[in-house]
């Protein structure tokens, strides 16, 4: 790679580079892209609105992960948390000090680039604040519940195996992407619940508002040398990130380096949150091959969660 050129996240982008192009034209999308980079969806507060860190302020929190990287339980490392806990937040300490975690070394290595926050609207790096009927679904949801466990139905949709949400904006587990594209459709295989969406390209309309499906339903289109994917009809059990039924994702994919795809993603949901905010996601190309995610619902996992809670129930209960 020429030593030349501008900088994206630790990436160098040669001078005058452009995307490659598919038979007909389009940037070539296509290959296994990997989301390993430690950059956390939130910006720790403390932070403020300091978008980026310096190099010097780079060397300092990637040499903070050093000293326990190795050390900690595997849940310690993912998501927000390497990085909260690098910082010294308390309330991201200890992700299980009951039962714990696989061992840290089963995972990836994290990348570290100068980003604060993935989130990059609004411009604090947080999400936007709760609307009012948000607010009142949360209130209603606590009250009306039973135990976390009475049964499966009471366990997330992940847990059960039935539904991984889709994208995935996780890193460092089952990150990884496979696309496929075509003149008339992009196809991306996600790792994470082994699941596969099928985009088409060819101008069709979205389904009848009233067809929900989990992972909704997307269509995709060019804007230049943009892959630009609208995705809406998510069934209202799915919750993507937290949001209802009415929520609209449009994703934007873009070969911004020799190995980078740059992925953006935007939510908007006003039965959710008060304003869209948007995440981008930079996806470094791997060599690695996907893996089957071969989850299934009863497995026994569910067993050993429910019968868990049989037992915790007994070892509280009062005898009178």
């Amino acid at each position: 790679m020429s030593g030349t050129g501008i900088g994206l996240g630790q990436t160098l982008v040669p001078e005058g580079w452009t995307p490659p192009r598919t038979a007909d034209g389009r940037p070539d999308l296509q290959g296994t892209w990997a989301n390993n980079r430690a950059t956390p969806l939130e910006r720790p507060e403390q932070l403020g609105n300091k978008a980026t860190l310096t190099d010097e302020e780079l060397a300092e929190l990637t040499g903070l992960i050093a000293t326990f990287r190795n050390s900690e339980q595997a849940g310690d490392l993912l998501g927000d948390r390497l990085i909260q806990q690098a910082l010294g937040n308390a309330e991201f300490q200890d992700f299980d000090n009951v039962t714990g975690n696989y061992n840290a070394f089963w995972l990836v290595d994290r990348e570290l680039d100068n980003r604060t926050s993935l989130i990059i609207l609004p411009e604090n790096g947080r999400r936007p604040p709760l609307s009012e009927a948000a607010r009142m679904r949360a209130k209603e949801a606590a009250t009306s519940r039973g135990g976390p466990s009475d049964g499966p139905e009471d366990r997330t949709l992940g847990d059960r195996c039935l539904h991984f949400a889709m994208p995935n904006m996780g890193s460092g587990y089952n990150s990884y992407f496979q696309l496929f594209q075509t003149p008339d459709q992009v196809t991306i295989i996600q790792e994470m619940g082994h699941s596969v969406r099928t985009i088409p390209l060819d101008g069709r309309p979205h389904l009848d508002d009233r067809v929900a499906q989990w992972a909704g339903n997307a269509r995709g289109r060019w804007d230049g040398d943009t892959l630009v994917v609208e995705t809406r009809n998510f069934d209202a059990r799915s919750r993507y990130s937290g949001a209802s039924g009415s929520l609209v994702l449009v994703e934007r994919f873009s070969r911004v380096a020799p190995t980078v795809l740059r992925q953006e993603i935007t939510l908007t949901d006003q039965d959710t949150w008060t304003s869209p905010w948007t995440v981008e996601l930079l996806l470094d190309q791997s060599t690695e091959t996907i893996f089957e995610y071969a989850c299934h619902e009863g497995n026994y996992a569910m067993p050993g969660i429910l019968g868990g809670a049989r037992v915790e129930e007994r070892s509280t209960t009062v005898v009178r």
